[in-house]
């Protein structure tokens, strides 16, 4: 079932490819190595095994994201999940926003503002600081000249400083991309 038929959840998910993937049993060293440095689960995930096989690209882009969701540094995990599950709900993303919703859970516990915002969407009630962090998030998903310095002094009022406030700005910008990539090789698919 497509995700044109179930919309979004914070049900795990499939991907499926809509171009060839590459056969495991036929990659290279560098290929293999560069699925080992990207993801645990990267040598049977549809999308590693498509990306992988402009394998530079792939480094780079792991590298990026890895550094991106995972550093020691700045905002906390459960933020830079919130921004990319508000990023992947307004780009129209079920597998990202299902993803990183059940990440959110996972960090901060709150698996009703994640239905809240998976089901209702980027405007349901939340908390004060977690509406800030979705607002912001949404102006740079959609219209990223949107976003202002009030957009700035808003979310420090609710006491991110500005080392977590660009990393809420990367997490959504790494998700924009990564996005546009699952949609448009491939979709998302109920097991």
């Amino acid at each position: 079932m497509s995700t044109h038929d179930f919309g979004f959840t914070i049900d795990t998910l499939e991907w499926k490819a809509w171009a060839p993937v590459l056969d495991l049993e036929k990659a290279t060293p560098d290929e293999i190595a560069v699925l080992e440095e990207s993801h645990p689960k990267a040598k049977t995930s549809p999308y590693y095994l498509l990306l992988v096989q402009e394998a530079e690209v792939l480094r780079q882009r792991s590298k990026l994201f890895n550094t991106i969701m995972y550093g020691p540094r700045g905002a906390s995990r459960a933020d830079r999940e919130l921004a990319a599950t508000a990023e992947s709900r307004v780009n129209g993303c079920p597998y990202c926003a299902s993803v990183h919703a059940q990440r959110f859970v996972q960090m901060k516990g709150d698996k009703d503002l994640m239905l809240r915002l998976l089901d209702e969407g980027v405007g349901a009630a939340m908390p004060a600081k977690q509406r800030a962090i979705v607002d912001y998030s949404v102006k740079l998903a959609a219209t990223p000249s949107a976003a202002t310095k009030a957009d700035l002094e808003r979310l420090r009022a609710e006491g991110l400083n500005d080392a977590e406030i660009l990393d809420i700005t990367l997490s959504v910008a790494m998700f924009a991309n990564a996005n546009r990539l699952m949609q448009t090789l491939g979709e998302a698919v109920r097991s």
